[in-house]
């Protein structure tokens, strides 16, 4: 398969380097793209003298990238958003498990895996027309299927990662059972066809187009810290549910990365990871989303995440949500949830 160029940044990736620069080089392959990580990178040179070679491009043409480059790859560390794409990541063997006592230490364990690593967390929020539906009426995911939202419901497509590591949650808290009803009543109340991005639900929400959304609360951070006066006016029509309050809490989903299999410089990966779980960089990692950082001793100062409020999260396992990927995806298929 033919990939769409890939964005490459610092100097061109080779497939060998020299063995004397075993300890001065990483090659990272990177689907975050974010401003702010560009001094998470420097600050990693300037402490380790180590240079980083970055290429950026979609997640799934990184992955099949490295795939096909198999033992040849130049690549060390694969980042990404989401943790069934760090999944997906494992599933195809692309991966190499890490010992490290700084992570193990550092990074809570049910946000690590032998192989892959949580670097920050967002949380899936419900969002409401204060105009149209109470908030009392969407206090659980599973209230977005009671029969009193009919043609209120928007969403983006079942197939996304984000609804695919909900629905994994939702099978791993409740059941197989209980999870497909309600996948269905979901897509019974759907106000129109999934389309779009989180951004999309919230602003069809704050329009009227829908009564009732789920969002990455880092797109809802964004709006609201956004100095554009539309949308300003836009987020005085909606509200914010943390869900599941009164049970197992509010779905997490992760950005992280992990060594791979075939990694040159498999010393400064394991150094970059250590790093990236460090105070300063939790705090570059998270940030620059609108997340909070993976490690609880980090804090981050950011208003608009503030202005959430506290909440409670759901401490699954993210191994879990990759477990139960494929039957969420099974799920959604069954009940049309496009």
């Amino acid at each position: 398969m033919k990939l769409p160029a890939l964005l490459f940044i610092a100097t061109a990736i080779t497939a060998a380097y020299p063995l004397c620069a075993e300890e001065q080089v990483l090659n990272l392959y990177s689907a975050r793209h974010y401003q702010t990580d560009e001094a998470l990178y420097s600050n990693f040179t300037q402490q380790t003298g180590i240079k980083i070679n970055r290429i950026e491009g979609k997640e799934d043409e990184l992955l099949e990238r490295i795939r096909n480059e198999g033992a040849n790859s130049p690549a060390d560390i694969f980042l990404t958003v989401d943790a069934a794409r760090l999944a997906k990541a494992h599933e195809l063997g692309l991966f190499t498990p890490v010992v490290s006592k700084t992570l193990e230490s550092r990074i809570p364990a049910h946000l690590r895996t032998d192989d892959w690593f949580s670097f920050s967390t967002r949380a899936r929020v419900i969002i409401y027309n204060k105009r149209t539906v109470k908030a009392e009426d969407v206090q659980n995911y599973a209230d977005l299927a009671d029969p009193k939202l009919k043609g209120k419901y928007c969403s983006r497509s079942g197939s996304h990662p984000y609804n695919l590591s909900l629905m994994a949650s939702i099978i791993a808290n409740e059941g197989e059972a209980r999870a497909e009803q309600i996948a269905r009543g979901m897509v019974d109340n759907f106000a129109r066809p999934p389309k779009g991005g989180d951004t999309d639900q919230i602003k069809s929400v704050a329009v009227g187009e829908c009564g009732v959304a789920i969002s990455n609360t880092y797109y809802v951070a964004r709006l609201l810290r956004s100095t554009k006066p539309e949308e300003q006016k836009l987020m005085q029509t909606v509200g914010i549910v943390w869900p599941n309050q009164n049970g197992s809490g509010a779905h997490i989903n992760v950005s992280g990365g992990g060594v791979l299999k075939f990694a040159p410089h498999k010393d400064a990966a394991l150094k970059f990871l250590d790093y990236l779980a460090s105070d300063q960089a939790q705090r570059y990692f998270a940030d620059g989303n609108n997340e909070w950082p993976a490690v609880d001793s980090v804090k981050v100062a950011n208003p608009a995440l503030d202005a959430l409020g506290k909440f409670k999260a759901d401490k699954m396992p993210v191994k879990n949500l990759a477990m139960y990927q494929t039957k969420a995806q099974i799920i959604f298929d069954r009940v049309g949830y496009k």
